[in-house]
Protein backbone atom coordinates (compact mmCIF):
# COMPACT_ATOMS: atom_id res chain seq x y z
CA UNK A 1 0.00 0.00 0.00
CA UNK A 2 1.43 3.27 -0.82
CA UNK A 3 0.16 6.37 1.22
CA UNK A 4 0.08 9.97 0.15
CA UNK A 5 -0.67 12.37 3.10
CA UNK A 6 -1.68 16.15 2.42
CA UNK A 7 -3.66 18.91 3.70
CA UNK A 8 -1.18 20.23 6.14
CA UNK A 9 -0.60 23.82 7.00
CA UNK A 10 -0.21 27.02 9.31
CA UNK A 11 -2.53 27.85 11.20
CA UNK A 12 -4.06 29.77 14.29
CA UNK A 13 -5.00 28.59 17.80
CA UNK A 14 -8.54 28.06 17.36
CA UNK A 15 -8.57 27.17 13.82
CA UNK A 16 -9.27 24.08 11.67
CA UNK A 17 -7.67 22.17 9.33
CA UNK A 18 -8.29 18.80 7.36
CA UNK A 19 -6.16 16.08 6.17
CA UNK A 20 -6.40 13.72 3.93
CA UNK A 21 -4.72 10.68 3.37
CA UNK A 22 -4.95 8.46 -0.33
CA UNK A 23 -4.28 4.82 -0.74
CA UNK A 24 -3.37 2.87 -3.45
CA UNK A 25 -1.76 -0.68 -4.43
CA UNK A 26 -4.02 -2.77 -2.32
CA UNK A 27 -7.47 -3.66 -1.27
CA UNK A 28 -8.22 -0.26 1.02
CA UNK A 29 -11.02 -1.88 2.51
CA UNK A 30 -9.23 -4.61 4.06
CA UNK A 31 -6.96 -2.57 6.73
CA UNK A 32 -7.59 0.01 10.02
CA UNK A 33 -6.39 3.35 8.88
CA UNK A 34 -5.00 5.98 11.30
CA UNK A 35 -2.94 9.06 11.85
CA UNK A 36 0.31 9.27 14.29
CA UNK A 37 2.19 12.47 14.99
CA UNK A 38 5.70 13.30 15.79
CA UNK A 39 6.48 16.85 17.12
CA UNK A 40 10.16 18.60 17.61
CA UNK A 41 12.57 16.54 20.25
CA UNK A 42 9.56 14.03 20.82
CA UNK A 43 8.83 10.49 20.16
CA UNK A 44 5.58 9.88 17.13
CA UNK A 45 2.54 9.68 18.97
CA UNK A 46 -0.93 7.44 17.99
CA UNK A 47 -3.58 10.01 17.48
CA UNK A 48 -6.49 8.40 16.17
CA UNK A 49 -7.57 5.39 14.39
CA UNK A 50 -10.68 3.98 12.57
CA UNK A 51 -11.61 0.03 11.33
CA UNK A 52 -11.53 -0.99 7.96
CA UNK A 53 -15.44 -1.48 7.79
CA UNK A 54 -15.48 2.39 9.28
CA UNK A 55 -17.97 2.03 11.91
CA UNK A 56 -15.33 1.95 14.55
CA UNK A 57 -13.20 4.47 15.76
CA UNK A 58 -10.27 5.31 18.60
CA UNK A 59 -8.87 8.26 19.52
CA UNK A 60 -6.15 9.09 22.29
CA UNK A 61 -7.28 11.33 24.83
CA UNK A 62 -5.31 14.55 23.91
CA UNK A 63 -7.41 14.88 20.55
CA UNK A 64 -10.93 13.51 21.58
CA UNK A 65 -13.76 15.92 21.04
CA UNK A 66 -11.15 17.57 18.54
CA UNK A 67 -10.54 15.73 16.10
CA UNK A 68 -12.65 13.23 13.54
CA UNK A 69 -11.37 10.66 11.77
CA UNK A 70 -13.59 9.40 8.40
CA UNK A 71 -12.84 6.92 5.59
CA UNK A 72 -14.10 6.33 2.30
CA UNK A 73 -13.05 3.04 0.95
CA UNK A 74 -14.67 3.99 -2.17
CA UNK A 75 -12.36 6.82 -2.97
CA UNK A 76 -9.15 4.46 -0.53
CA UNK A 77 -9.20 7.73 1.20
CA UNK A 78 -9.11 8.91 5.21
CA UNK A 79 -9.63 12.23 6.33
CA UNK A 80 -8.81 13.82 9.47
CA UNK A 81 -10.64 16.88 10.78
CA UNK A 82 -8.86 18.98 12.85
CA UNK A 83 -10.96 21.28 14.85
CA UNK A 84 -9.92 23.75 17.93
CA UNK A 85 -6.59 23.36 17.15
CA UNK A 86 -3.69 24.22 19.81
CA UNK A 87 -0.54 25.11 19.35
CA UNK A 88 0.68 21.64 21.36
CA UNK A 89 -1.02 19.90 18.07
CA UNK A 90 2.20 21.04 16.04
CA UNK A 91 3.74 17.88 14.73
CA UNK A 92 4.74 15.89 11.43
CA UNK A 93 1.00 14.13 10.89
CA UNK A 94 1.88 10.54 9.18
CA UNK A 95 -1.08 8.17 8.05
CA UNK A 96 -0.84 4.32 8.63
CA UNK A 97 -2.22 1.25 7.71
CA UNK A 98 -2.64 -2.24 9.14
CA UNK A 99 -4.36 -5.04 7.88
CA UNK A 100 -7.21 -6.00 10.04
CA UNK A 101 -10.60 -7.51 10.38
CA UNK A 102 -13.58 -5.24 9.64
CA UNK A 103 -13.96 -3.79 13.52
CA UNK A 104 -10.75 -3.54 14.39
CA UNK A 105 -9.13 -0.63 15.56
CA UNK A 106 -5.71 -1.81 16.10
CA UNK A 107 -2.87 0.16 14.57
CA UNK A 108 0.31 -1.09 16.62
CA UNK A 109 3.03 -1.65 14.31
CA UNK A 110 1.52 -0.50 11.36
CA UNK A 111 2.35 -2.13 7.53
CA UNK A 112 2.48 1.05 5.71
CA UNK A 113 3.27 4.56 6.35
CA UNK A 114 2.84 7.72 4.08
CA UNK A 115 5.62 10.16 4.10
CA UNK A 116 4.01 12.98 6.54
CA UNK A 117 2.53 16.22 6.52
CA UNK A 118 3.54 19.10 8.44
CA UNK A 119 0.71 20.92 11.04
CA UNK A 120 1.70 24.39 12.59
CA UNK A 121 -0.56 25.93 14.96
CA UNK A 122 0.65 29.22 15.85
CA UNK A 123 -0.40 30.64 19.89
Amino acid sequence: VQLQASGGGWVQAGGSLKLSCAASGRTFSNYVMGWFRQAPGKEREFVTAISPSGVFTYYANSVKGRFTISRDNAKNTVYLQMNSLKPEDTAVYYCAAKSGTPFSTSLNEPNYWGQGTQVTVSS
